[in-house]
């Protein structure tokens, strides 16, 4: 009671005598009968309010004076937003608690708004559908509180982004205190900002200023004009906090040319250089564009760029994400012994490559002749749909949306055909579906049991269902059930407003960036990207999915799931960088370089790049290894075999075996020549999704003329009990072979996932360590103590058959035509460390691919006589 009088009091002595005078009206005398439970509260309130430094412990930041130490008995915005999480959205208390620390942190980040002039530039690097529009909305309201007086959101490229925005900082902050704000945006699906008729900003003792307003040129210039109209005065005393909402889009300088800028970008730029007191945080979820501005001005160039100069913060996950780790699983710390919760969830479906040309026009040229058929897997796909969301109703979820995604093209017209084939095939069909007795029942039935034992029933506290009383139900899901499409031309698109939605969305790229897809459960998914920040932003089945965490699923083609598993890998591996960098008190501007120095940091768009080309790769620090195989090309594998075979017979020539590593049952050889490595590398043939260890990214790193590169240790890592290989591997002998299954959802490609463990870090230290509870960095440090800075290649020779340990899994038998021979590297130094490396051209990364399909929509688009610019 007492931290809802806080908003609007003077303090905290003030909002308990209002306490009292309310527990008076209720009852007289309560307010006395109280007294020592009043001051209970009041010391425990009193407590919370306390100056407190803000840990930033996930940031990498430029140290400035500390300003901000948390929320204030006086503040009004975010008791009235934390009061809206926990009353009307029934947030968790631990979720409501970590949103207040991550929001705590970001804004004691911003500058200080009792300063007369600042300019700071941050990056708030999130997950995909995890919850940054709730930290970026709690920000807002500590930042008001904390003196911060206008607000602009730059929300996606599309009305409907836009909208979406507008309606939820309306509905979550503004109707909390409705007088204490202005609002400059409509909350209309066409509507923007506009400069308004008597000039320009005002500023406000006891109003918030607050304007969402789609990244377009038109309203970005209204904005301008409006502060140009504004009186140099007013402008002085405004401080304004500017949110970018998924800043890699549009935001960043695209130009060809440094000078050249992007019209949208320059627009941000002019803006920014144009006022006194300004924060520009941006909020996104695929930081690589980013990060690969250059943080220095070029040739004078007077206007600010959009570097994160002064912080960079990952935002941490909650328990109860769904996300990549979960969905792809995470890097086994022991790939012969992998644990359940490192495993990934049995949440992916197959599409054959037959079905994806029955479901999608081969080219662009083919399109308008194309025609889709409904296939086994897509029917399979709403069949299943049908029964989740049946399902939900048994749980009592009936007023909840509801929704499906079918994304297999990017052309208008297609998505117009394969909606009209959906509908009519559950139009056709619905009366088989409702029919317990028919054949479509028994196949419904049978989706459902065994969709129901593929996963662990710990995995969600819901109650199992029965077929039977999915059927109840399956009528009322027929009947609401809509078939909307989302794109740029599309007029009958979602919408989530009103009441509950049972949706099967067909659309295009519109659905790839910052479009929420509510209650999503089934996923069918055909649509490539080789760029990895257009991939990550296509998996919108990322998210919460609370009471329903058994019930979603995906179905895609083989060569996509590869894509987004690696991709899982590359994510950690940023957050990871980010938390380096933090403990080395490295600043924003130090890193720039060496965030672009990481391999699988440079992919983005192409005018994206021009700062990354050519860029920088350095191995400094980390491990990289060998994890797809082309498992069926007998004669690659012998030839790997061969190279290795060539590898341990010219260093033991070189008589470099470690016979006291001999004893202990180790093949180990010390001090082995760059030119024998660099010419082993030079001969294995690596898969084409190992881009890091391709030759023209790796062999010219050995090349640098680094003297840590000169001597490396090589070992041969064996199975204890394990089969021996009938071929020897040169001067080492018939060596014992590791296992490591596949995931059985590759089939064309064998992925075992990881092929190192942790303890094999270690492998040339003398000294037994423990490893059970150590990071790969310990591990890594505790080496380099004992050996120096040497780098080790590990040989792996492992069984072709290699049977996973459990079965029913999600992995099946290796099943390779000869032995493989796998390889990892542990790099001596730092992640961190500087240095001048080699210059490689990023030439697989050759298109801008959702550019050229945005503007494919946005011309279809203009032609149907749509406004909008993007689908």
């Amino acid at each position: 009671m007492l931290r809802k009088e806080l908003p609007g009091t003077a303090d905290l002595g003030a909002a308990v005598e209002a306490m009292r005078r309310r527990l008076d009206v209720i009852a007289p005398g309560t307010a006395a009968r109280l007294s020592e439970e009043i001051a209970e509260a009041h010391h425990v309130v009193a407590s919370q309010f306390a100056d407190i430094e803000v840990l930033h412990r996930h940031s990498v930041i430029r140290q400035r004076p500390p300003w901000y130490f948390g929320p204030t008995h006086g503040d009004l915005h975010w008791p009235a937003f934390e009061d809206y999480l926990i009353e009307a959205k029934r947030w968790a208390a631990d979720d409501v608690k970590a949103i207040d620390d991550a929001s705590k942190e970001v804004v004691s980040l911003l500058s200080d708004p009792n300063q007369d002039q600042f300019s700071c530039r941050g990056l708030v690097v999130g997950h995909v559908q995890s919850g940054k529009t709730a930290n970026m909305t709690a920000v807002i309201a500590k930042a008001l509180d904390a003196g911060y007086d206008t607000v602009v959101v730059l929300s996606g490229m599309t009305n409907k982004l836009r909208y979406q925005t507008q309606l939820r900082l309306v509905n979550d902050l503004v109707r909390r205190n409705p007088r204490s704000w202005q609002v400059h945006t409509p909350n209309e699906i066409d509507g923007d900002f506009r400069a308004p008729p008597y000039g320009g900003l005002l500023q406000h003792s006891d109003k918030s200023q607050l304007a969402v307003i789609k990244k377009n040129v038109s309203p970005l210039r209204e904005l301008k004009k409006a502060v140009d109209k504004t009186y140099l005065k007013v402008l002085r005393g405004l401080r304004i906090l500017v949110i970018d909402d998924e800043c890699d889009q549009a935001s960043v300088n695209s130009a060809r040319r440094e000078l050249d800028m992007t019209a949208i970008n320059g627009r941000i730029r002019e803006l920014l250089s144009c006022l006194p007191a300004v924060t520009y945080v941006g909020y996104t979820a695929t930081p690589f564009a980013n990060v690969l501005i250059n943080p220095y001005r070029a040739d004078g160039e007077e206007l600010d760029d959009l570097y994160p100069r002064d912080f960079i913060t990952a935002l941490p996950k909650s328990e109860r994400y769904f996300g990549a780790e979960e969905l792809f699983g995470t890097m086994p710390s022991d790939p012969a012994l992998v644990r359940p919760h490192e495993e990934a969830v049995d949440m992916i479906r197959n599409v054959p490559p037959e079905e994806e040309i029955r479901l999608q026009p081969r080219s662009q040229r083919g399109r308008d002749r194309f025609r889709p058929v409904m296939t086994e897997s897509l029917e399979t796909a709403i069949l299943y749909f049908l029964v989740c969301c049946a399902a939900r109703h048994v749980r009592g979820d009936n007023r909840q949306h509801m929704t499906m995604l079918v994304h297999t093209s990017a052309y208008v017209v297609a998505h117009e055909r394969m909606a009209a084939l959906i509908q009519g095939w559950l139009e056709v069909n619905g009366a088989r579906i409702t029919d317990g007795a028919s054949d479509l029942a028994e196949r419904i039935r049978n989706i459902w049991i065994e969709e129901q034992n593929r996963l662990p029933s710990s995995i969600t506290a819901a109650a199992r269902i029965s077929a039977d009383q999915l059927f109840e139900c399956l009528p009322l899901v027929l009947d609401r059930i809509e078939v909307p499409i989302e794109n740029g031309a599309s007029e009958d698109r979602i919408d989530y407003g009103g009441e509950a939605k049972t949706y099967i969305v067909v659309g295009g790229s519109i659905l790839a960036r910052g479009l929420t897809l509510e209650g999503l459960m089934v996923s069918y998914f055909l649509r490539k990207a080789n760029q990895y920040d257009t991939l990550l932003q296509m998996g919108r089945w990322f998210g919460y999915r609370p009471g329903y965490e058994d019930l979603p699923r995906i179905w895609m083609p083989e060569d996509l799931r590869l894509r987004f598993r690696a991709l899982a890998v590359v994510e950690a591996e940023i957050r990871d960088e980010i938390e380096q960098y933090h403990k080395q008190n490295l600043t924003p501007e130090d890193i720039a370089v060496r965030i672009r120095a990481i391999p699988g940091m440079a992919i983005t768009g192409v005018n994206k790049m021009r700062h990354a080309r050519p860029c920088a790769v350095s191995y400094w620090g980390t491990h990289r290894q060998t994890f797809r195989f082309d498992h069926r090309d007998r004669e690659l594998l012998r030839r790997n075999w061969e190279a290795g075979v060539d590898l341990i017979n010219l260093s033991d020539s070189l008589k470099l075996r470690d016979r006291r590593a001999a004893r202990t049952g180790r093949k180990l050889w010390r001090g082995v020549p760059v030119s024998t490595i660099r010419r082993f590398f030079e001969r294995y043939a690596v898969h084409r999704h190992h881009r890091d260890l391709a030759a023209d990214m790796l062999l010219p790193f050995l090349a640098s003329g680094d003297p840590r590169l000169a001597k490396w240790n090589v070992g041969v890592v064996e199975a204890k009990g394990g089969r021996e290989c009938p071929s020897p591997l040169g001067d080492a002998g018939r060596v014992k072979a590791v296992k490591r299954a596949r995931m059985a959802d590759s089939t064309s490609v064998a992925d075992i996932k990881a092929l190192m463990s942790k303890r094999d870090v270690l492998f040339d230290v003398d000294k037994e360590q423990s490893t059970e509870f150590a990071g790969w960095a310990d591990l890594k440090a505790a080496r380099a103590q004992a050996v120096g800075d040497v780098p080790l290649l590990l040989l792996y020779p492992i069984d072709r058959e290699s049977a996973p340990q459990r079965s029913g899994g999600v992995r099946t038998s290796l099943d390779a035509a000869f032995d493989v021979l796998g390889y990892g590297i542990i790099f001596p130094g730092s992640v961190t460390e500087g240095g001048d490396y080699v210059s490689v051209e990023l030439s697989p990364f050759s298109a801008d691919e959702l550019d050229a399909i945005d503007a494919e929509e946005a011309a279809q688009a203009e032609a149907a006589g749509v406004e909008g610019s993007r689908g």
